[in-house]
Parts: C-alpha cells; sequence; structure tokens
C-alpha cells in the first residue's frame, strides 16, 4: 500500500482488514476497481483521524467503506462489471466441485457473485443495508448511523431488500438444469451431432469468440452449431461457476489456461456463449489453477 511502513502498527491493522473491506465494496458497487479505490480511499481518511477516538478498528472502517460506497452509488459513478454484452468483465471463476452448485446464488453466499446481478434492483440505501447486515453481519444501528436513519428504519429496508433478493433468485434447481443443457451441448459439440446441437440452442443464439487475432460473433442456431467445435475443444475442460453462470475452462501440459467457456441458458435453450481462446486475455483474468 502506497505511503505505508512496514513497521506501522495503523498500516498493519489496516491490513488485517483489507480483503473483507474490499468484499464490502465490491458487493456495494460490483466493481473490483471501484472496490480498490473506496478502500484506498479509506486508508486515506484512516490516516487522517485519530485512531485514539476509535473503539473498534473494524466497525470503524466498515462503516466508512459503506459509506463511500453509499456516495459512489448515489453519484452514479460505479462501474458494475458483471455484464454479458460479448465482452467479458473482470470475472471470477469458482470450480464446480458442489453436489449443488445453484447454492452459489443463495442469498448471503460468500461468493456473491449471482447476487451482485440481484443487487442491481434494490435503491442504494437498500442495498446498503442488505449487503452490510446479511452478508457481514453489522449490526442495524451501525448501518443506521452511515445512512442517517434509526435501528427500526434500517431493519425495514433490510428487509425490503431482502424480498426483492429472494424473488429475483432462480427457481431450484435452475442451476442444475442449466448445466445439464451446457452437458448436452458440449457432448454433441465433441461428436459432431449437429441435429443435437440444434435441440439445445435459442433459435437466435449468440456466439462471441475472443481469439488472438480478435472477437468474432456467429449469431443464429445452425451458424452456431457448424462452429461449435472452438467450444467442443474444451469439452474435456472442467465445469465451473463464473459469475453465476454455467461454463467450462480448460489448461494445456503445462497448466496454463486454454480456453474459457461462458453460457448463458434460458427455458432450457443456450441463449449466448462466449469462448475465450486467446492467452493474453485469459493471462489478465484471474483463473484458478489446473486440476
Amino acid at each position: 500500500m502506497a505511503g505505508t511502513h512496514p513497521a506501522d502498527p495503523i498500516a498493519d491493522a489496516f491490513e488485517a482488514h483489507r480483503d473483507r473491506l474490499r468484499a464490502v465494496a465490491y458487493r456495494m458497487l460490483g466493481s473490483h476497481a471501484d472496490a480498490e479505490d473506496v478502500v484506498q480511499e479509506a486508508w486515506l481518511r484512516l490516516s487522517r483521524q485519530d485512531t485514539d477516538t476509535i473503539d473498534n478498528l473494524g466497525g470503524w472502517l466498515t462503516t466508512v467503506v459503506g459509506r463511500i460506497s453509499l456516495d459512489v452509488l448515489r453519484s452514479g459513478r460505479a462501474r458494475p462489471e458483471v455484464s454479458f454484452d460479448g465482452q467479458l468483465p473482470e470475472c471470477t471463476v469458482t470450480l464446480d466441485d458442489a453436489a449443488a452448485p445453484e447454492d452459489l446464488a443463495a442469498l448471503g453466499d460468500s461468493v456473491g457473485l449471482a447476487l451482485l446481478t440481484v443487487l442491481d434492483s434494490l435503491r442504494p440505501d437498500e442495498r446498503l443495508a442488505f449487503v452490510l447486515h446479511d452478508v457481514f453481519a453489522v449490526p442495524f444501528a451501525e448501518i443506521g448511523a452511515v445512512l442517517g436513519k434509526s435501528a427500526d428504519a434500517t431493519k425495514m429496508l433490510a428487509s425490503r431488500a431482502r424480498r426483492k433478493a429472494r424473488a429475483a433468485q432462480q427457481p431450484a434447481g435452475a442451476g442444475r438444469r442449466q448445466r445439464e443443457v451446457v452437458r448436452a451441448f458440449l457432448a454433441a459439440a465433441r461428436d459432431g451431432r449437429f441435429e443435437q446441437l440444434l435441440e439445445v440452442l435459442h433459435p437466435e443464439v449468440k456466439f462471441t469468440v475472443h481469439t488472438a487475432n480478435g472477437t468474432f460473433v456467429t449469431l443464429g442456431a445452425t451458424e452456431v452449431a457448424t462452429r461449435a467445435r472452438v467450444a467442443g475443444s474444451a469439452a474435456r475442460g472442467h465445469a465451473a461457476i463464473i459469475d453465476g453462470r454455467p461454463g467450462v475452462i480448460s489448461w494445456n501440459e503445462h497448466g496454463a489456461p486454454l480456453s474459457l467457456l461462458v453460457f448463458t441458458v434460458a427455458d432450457g435453450r443456450i441463449t449466448e456463449l462466449i469462448a475465450v481462446v486467446d492467452p493474453a486475455e485469459l493471462a489478465l483474468m484471474n483463473l484458478p489453477d489446473a486440476v
């Protein structure tokens, strides 16, 4: 951290809370870059603060990060990264080894990726109350101090946000059904079964491929099915959850990422497929090690 000294006890104490503060800011803003900016601003405020007046440093920092994040949300400066418009965001990949990966979208989930999409529908004050209380267990009285509201009013905000979040969740088992569709696509692509590919592709499916020579887009089930070998070559990869969506990651013999596939599935059909085979782009992603 710029401007700090390794022997500085305040800096050391701040570093002990950094990961948690970054997580708070990221779940509020949906942007890694904005989260880093918020955490750095929290450090600057701490460095100007008389620390003798702080009884609970962790609570104080969480409150400050919440307040800064709220200001960013209200000003519209947040740069959300969890969107799929043909451009892969600063995504996070979780290897799919769990018995029920759809649980990744559960409220209060430690990964919180699918939750970010839900949070976009909340007002800034609802979002703050929900994230700080339900995800990070901050007392309502402390959240109310950030919002300028009573503990009871803040509790009502969180309750309203919780209802909205639950209403926006996927139905139970949706993640499992999506993975079944993806597995059917990969098997058909690997074996060259054209008719089976058409069965799982939406007629207006969009296939975006990021290569070292540029980005190429294919539209329509027939065209995508004929070009599915790019995806089929990754069929032996490892299933993954990529920002709440089913996907596949594969590695070369040296353990370096070889390809990343991300699927959007709706009503039992694939509506969008993104493939990244550009080594430079893959190297910039924070992908898990080979398994």
